[in-house]
């Protein structure tokens, strides 16, 4: 959503988890679900994706699932985490890192249910 007054009911982000003293990544599911039913979207910890980070790349990307830069140095993070302010928690805001690990990195596993 646009609404930054509803951020807190969706996401940890520093606001509502570093300013107010739990500085740590939360339990999953502890707030609400977005549109689609998935939890933690937005802030807890950036997402690290498997896509290359590359600066210009969505200036000349297909605009239609782009699939990032065949190879870099950085990959990509997204969504922002509870050390961050709320404008790093959109899922679409982009950040990089090298290949370091990081108390407020992780990652989304998904599992086919039958």
């Amino acid at each position: 959503g646009n609404d930054e007054k509803a951020l807190g009911d969706y996401a940890w982000y520093e606001k509502n988890a570093y300013n107010a003293g739990e500085k740590y990544a939360h339990q999953v599911g502890l707030k609400k679900p977005n549109a689609f039913g998935l939890y933690d979207m937005h802030g807890n910890v950036w997402e690290w994706c498997h896509d290359y980070y590359g600066e210009d790349y969505y200036k000349q990307s297909p605009k239609k699932d782009p699939t990032g830069p065949a190879s870099g140095s950085s990959r990509v993070l997204r969504g922002g985490s509870w050390y961050f302010s709320s404008r790093f928690s959109r899922s679409a805001y982009r950040y990089w890192f090298a290949t370091d690990r990081n108390f407020n990195y992780g990652f989304r596993l998904v599992r086919e249910l039958d």
